[in-house]
Parts: structure tokens; sequence; C-alpha cells
């Protein structure tokens, strides 16, 4: 006789196992869900693998920096030195060149004292501050270079301040190598001219002086300057007064020089 166990939905047999509202549920009970064996502990959850560290770029090492050497310091020094000599060699050749037929090119680059000796300073004092290490040195020189240029400047302007400009450029009649140049510039109040001719071209031209016209009294101001042929020019002032210079038409040197004032 096969004894049967009384339930809430009805009789259960021996052979039948009671779900605990599992899939056997007819009434649709939940899902039984699986668990470990009754004595055996639950397995531990595996852990999660940690990130990667993101590796930090490398930033290139800055180069040190070169110091110049004593030896170094020394030569950029003496090469200042050098060249503040040789312009200041230029220079007096181009305010000389002037006066006694010279080159062109060197008085048009070299007759500027004002300038070039302003260029002259700074090289000196670059030339104290890379050459010298000692800075009581540096101080002592750099003081006694300011202290000239207190005292020459004054002299310098009042001498070099209103520089000679060109006015005038007329080639002679059937010699484009030669032409009549005047320059004006001023003494304070009074006008001055300087007239001259450039004889040749390109670096090779020179410049001999003709003549040199003082406005300080009315009637000696220059009014006309003129050829007078290929070899000869025609200079006249308010005065009334006229002269008339001879050129050498092989070499264009004026045979005399003219002044008034």
């Amino acid at each position: 006789m096969r004894r049967g166990v009384m339930t809430g939905g009805g009789t259960v047999g021996e052979g039948q196992v009671v779900g605990r509202g599992g899939a056997g549920d007819e009434h649709g009970g939940r899902p039984i869900e699986e668990s470990a064996p009754l004595g055996q502990p639950e397995p531990e959850p595996e852990p999660e693998p940690e990130p990667e560290a993101t590796p930090t770029p490398q930033l290139p090492a800055r180069p040190a920096r070169r110091r110049w050497s004593r030896g170094r310091r020394r030569s950029v020094g003496l090469g200042l030195l050098a060249l503040a000599a040789l312009l200041v060699v230029l220079t007096c050749a181009g305010m000389r060149a002037g006066q006694s037929g010279g080159l062109v090119v060197l008085i048009e680059v070299f007759d500027h004292p004002l300038p070039l000796g302003a260029l002259v300073g700074v090289l000196l004092a670059l030339a104290v501050l890379i050459g010298i290490r000692s800075v009581s040195a540096r101080a002592l020189l750099i003081a006694l270079l300011l202290g000239g240029a207190l005292l020459i400047s004054p002299v310098a302007l009042l001498l070099f301040d209103d520089m000679p400009e060109k006015t005038a450029d007329r080639p002679a009649p059937g010699r484009p190598d030669r032409s009549l140049v005047i320059h004006e510039g001023a003494a304070m109040i009074d006008p001055l001219w300087w007239v001259s001719v450039d004889e040749g071209s390109g670096l090779t031209a020179r410049r001999w002086p003709v003549g040199f016209f003082n406005g300080d009294a009315t009637d000696n101001e220059l009014t006309s300057a003129e050829w007078d042929g290929p070899d000869r020019i025609r200079l006249a002032t308010r005065g009334g007064e006229v002269f008339v210079v001879a050129l050498d038409p092989e070499t264009g040197r004026p045979g005399q020089q003219v002044r008034a004032g």
C-alpha cells in the first residue's frame, strides 16, 4: 500500500519530491537557486585585476647651459677692441679724405664722426663687459667710459652737430665721369657751402675740394656754381664776386681753391 503526503495542492506520493516553489510547481513558482552542498564553504569570488598604471612620459633633459671659457671671453673682448680701433682709424681717414682728393666711398661712409663715435663707445663697453670677469674692474672701466662720454659729447655736438648735406651733383659737359658737387650746412646761424669735384666712377672715384663759402656776411653767400666747359668751373657770390677755377683735364684736380668769408 503506498503512502502519500497531504499537501496544499493534493497528495504526493513517496517517489515524488515536494518543490519549494520550484520548477515543478504547476502554479508558476520561482526556480530553485543553486547553492553549494551542505558542509562546504562557498567559493570566494575571484579578485578583479588591477588596472595597469599608465607610464608617465619622460621629458627630455634640459641641456646644460654652456659658459664661456676664460680664453674665449678674452678673445671676444680683444676682437671688440680691435673693431673699435678700426672704426676710429676709418673715421679719421674719411674726414681727411675730403680735404685731399680722397676716395668718395671713404668720405660718404666714414665721414660721420657723431654716429661712428657713439658706435665706438658701445663697442668699448661691450668689450669691458665680456672680456673682464672682475665685477669691480668692470664697474671702474664703465664709469670711466661714461665720464669720458659726458666730457666729449658737448664738444662733439658743437663741432659735428650740423653735418653738410649734398644739395647738387651736376655732371660736366661731355664728361659723365666728372661732376660738380655742392654741400650745404650751417655754423650756428650762418649758412655754409662746400664746392668740390668728383672724378672717376665706382669705388675708385675721388673728390677734390674747389671752394668754401661762409655766409656770415650776405655778400659772401654762394649764388651760382656752374660748369664753364668740361675743365672749368664758374662760381659767383651774392656780392658779385666771380671765381673761375680750371681743372686738370686728366685727374680733375683744381688748379686753386677759392674761399669767401
